[in-house]
């Protein structure tokens, strides 16, 4: 038994050790003995040993000694039963053998429902945490994500724990045919620059006042969906953010080998314990090694002397050496789970800008761009936690943040960028401000003064399940607004709206179409299902209408398969009832009231001077404009609705452009859609499909929808790409 103090908390927490009956049983399995050869060997009945596997009984203290002994292992050991003995079956590798019907899988074809990128992982992980938050004590979950570049000794050190030796003719066989198929190649370049720079870059997700991974290594619980499961989504409330099972996928398709450590804490004891709990899981598409065929994955653990030929690794729970070893030691005994991803790659880093960024960002060194830079990998991080979570840490009145989270990055265990905890109203000034007023009880009905935050009530009619016609009931959302904070907000563009629900992670961000051009800068939130209060009506049937309306990515709602199937094929447009609810309720609030040319204020700036500045001389030849703001909706008909706002640079002749719609996929040519309307709103006219400008026109407007017959795939499942072209023969 082992006594241990947690700071913060009033009382001390004793954690005793796996009962001795069951424990004894896995260590004669483990080192291949039955209870008459432990009986000879201790010079005892086969009785006595049985009636201490059957909790009978338990043997004197003497004794223990004489069984630490016939186990390999220390009398501490089996006093305490915190962890397994090392006598027989030593952890190892287990490849999954190949199909015998000769079937072969080239990777797993969850990890291709997300890209290879820091910001997507970023956004799975936190929502995963939020989802196995322990609401008992109200204490928010936290989070840390380590960036640890390992060189020299102490990636050797790693290498040699995780058997890299015998890991290593997989990733051969893997490179040979590297040529053939995307995973291979992915694989292949992780491996070379492991070798080739001498470096891997570990990235560890470590998760605090969680559920932790609790349940059997192959019955149903959450161990067995996250490391034995595709596809299968085990999460602890209505609210939870998940729900395709696709999620965990990101922290293979991150890892450049396909390889992911865990550690878990339990807040449920499995086999008597809770600290420990040690797996890996290698994803690695079909090979062949020594004649022998593999199917994909691998997991490193215990061989379970309970299966086929004691083949089947297991979790084991491992020691503190070893955990550091791994470099899995976690901070205290506080329940929840350590990912560590090996070789961590960030591809989307890439594209040369950010998701919120329209300019093009160059290399500063003038060479080639890294995709493990640890220091880059660091400001992602940060970037998209404060993006997509600034609600969950923020917190107001009697409402706790939901969550804490820092970033930092080491190199060989020495700190080369500081542990930075996210701070929601750095990242997101005015919409922190404008939820913390809602839970303090400050927002008012109409915007008079800076600062100030109005609150608005926008119905989202919830429809009756199964395709019957009618209503459910109405669930009162709320609308937040207030004044965009100049040159703070970092959210990539004002005038926008974040919507959210149970768990506080903003699902989707949208402009507000056709605001008055004298509008001032806002920002808005809307709090939908429990986000708007546990006690608003129907909040859990308008959180499990809008959880079944997200695609895998959470980022939007909108028609999806499980909607049709558990609703109607049209039930989607309830959302776009709420969403034209929320632009019209957000246009009433910020428009500026008009005043009459005796005010005061009127008055005074007729008398006054303004010395202007001289107009910049205009470039020589044409310029070339950009598009500058999109809205796009879905019509009722499915096509694609868009007002599009365009940005000419100072010029008097203007380069005529062609808008092309295309539909986003990932991978291979984006389809073209045909227009059935395109219509100029101002500073600009259309002339067969061609937008021409004035002279001298700074700005243009104009509106849009696609022709449905020639979209490809229904519309509700896709994404809109809107590009400006110049026009054919200018």
């Amino acid at each position: 038994m082992r006594a241990a103090w947690d700071p913060g908390k009033s009382r001390q927490r004793v954690e005793t050790g796996e009962e001795f009956g069951p424990w004894l049983a896995r260590q004669l399995r483990l080192a291949g003995k039955t209870q008459a050869e432990l009986a000879d060997e201790l010079k005892l009945t086969r009785a006595a040993v049985s009636a201490w596997i059957t909790g009978r009984s338990t043997p004197r203290p003497t004794v223990m000694t004489d069984i630490a002994r016939a186990l390999g292992t220390d009398v501490g050991t089996v006093h305490t039963r915190t962890t397994d003995t090392r006598a027989g079956l030593p952890v190892t590798w287990y490849h999954r053998p190949g199909h015998p019907d000769g079937g072969r899988e080239l990777g797993n074809a969850a990890a291709f429902a997300f890209d290879a990128d820091v910001q997507v992982l970023a956004r799975e992980t936190c929502q995963n945490s939020l989802d196995e938050r322990l609401t008992e004590n109200g204490r928010p979950v936290r989070v840390r994500y380590t960036l640890h570049e390992l060189t020299g000794e102490a990636l050797d050190a790693f290498r040699e724990a995780i058997l890299w030796n015998d890991l290593f003719p997989h990733y051969s066989a893997v490179s040979e045919t590297a040529g053939n198929q995307k995973v291979g190649r992915v694989v292949d370049a992780g491996v070379r620059d492991m070798y080739e720079k001498g470096r891997l870059v570990l990235l560890r997700v470590d998760d605090y006042n969680a559920s932790g991974l609790i349940g059997d290594d192959y019955a149903d619980g959450k161990f067995a969906a996250v490391v034995r499961r595709q596809l299968e989504s085990l999460k602890s409330g209505p609210g939870a953010g998940g729900s395709y099972g696709l999620g965990k996928a990101t922290l293979w398709a991150t890892s450049a080998l396909g390889l992911v450590l865990i550690n878990s804490t339990l807040s449920v004891p499995h086999e008597g314990r809770t600290e420990r709990r040690v797996i890996g899981r290698l994803e690695l598409p079909w090979r062949e090694v020594d004649g022998e065929p593999y199917a994909g994955p691998a997991w490193f653990g215990r061989p379970d002397p309970d299966s086929p030929g004691a083949m089947v690794a297991r979790s084991w729970w491992a020691d503190e050496e070893t955990v550091a070893r791994l470099h899995l030691r976690r901070d205290g005994d506080e329940p929840g789970t350590s990912f560590l991803i090996v070789g961590a790659h960030d591809v989307a880093s890439l594209e040369g800008k950010s998701d919120t960024d329209d300019e093009f960002v160059d290399d500063e060194d003038g060479g080639d761009e890294d995709t493990r830079d640890i220091r880059k990998m660091h400001g992602r991080l940060v970037e998209a936690l404060g993006r997509d979570f600034w609600a969950a840490m923020t917190g107001g009145g009697s409402r706790l943040p939901l969550l804490e989270v820092s970033v930092r990055a080491l190199r060989n265990g020495k700190e080369i960028v500081p542990e930075k905890q996210v701070d929601p109203s750095a990242e997101q000034p005015a919409r922190t401000r404008a939820l913390r007023a809602h839970y303090e009880g400050t927002t008012v009905d109409r915007l008079t003064e800076a600062g100030q935050v109005v609150a608005r009530s926008v119905p989202l009619k919830l429809p009756l399940s199964g395709g019957a016609h009618g209503t459910l009931g109405t669930h009162q959302a709320v609308l937040l607004v207030t004044e965009a904070e100049q040159d703070k907000d970092g959210d990539g563009g004002k005038n926008q709206v974040h919507s959210l629900r149970g768990n506080r992670m903003t699902v989707r961000r949208a402009g507000v179409s056709r605001l008055p051009l004298n509008t001032n800068p806002f920002q808005a939130v809307l709090l939908v299902g429990e986000a708007a209060g546990e006690a608003a009506p129907f909040a859990k049937e308008a959180e499990d209408f809008l959880r079944a309306a997200e695609p895998p990515e959470h980022d939007r709602w909108g028609q999806t398969e499980e909607l049709t199937l558990r609703w109607s094929p049209s039930a989607y447009r309830r959302i776009n009832a709420l969403t034209t609810d929320v632009n019209n309720t957000v246009r009433e609030v910020v428009a500026r009231p008009k005043r009459s040319s005796g005010e005061g204020g009127e008055a005074v700036r007729k008398a006054l001077t303004v010395r202007t500045r001289p107009k910049a001389k205009a470039p020589a030849g044409p310029v070339v404009p950009a598009l500058d703001k999109l809205d796009a909706t879905v019509g009722d008909d499915g096509e694609w609705r868009i007002t599009a706002e365009v940005s000419i640079p100072r010029g008097e002749e203007i380069v005529p452009m062609v808008p092309v719609a295309q539909l986003d996929v990932r991978s291979g040519g984006r389809p073209k859609l045909d227009w059935a309307e395109l219509v100029a709103v101002e500073g600009c006219e259309v002339e067969n499909g061609t937008l021409r400008f004035p002279p001298g026109t700074r700005r243009a407007k104009f509106r849009g929808s696609t022709d449905v017959t020639s979209h490809p795939v229904m519309t509700m499942l896709t994404r809109l790409v809107v590009e400006l072209r110049a026009g054919k023969g200018e």
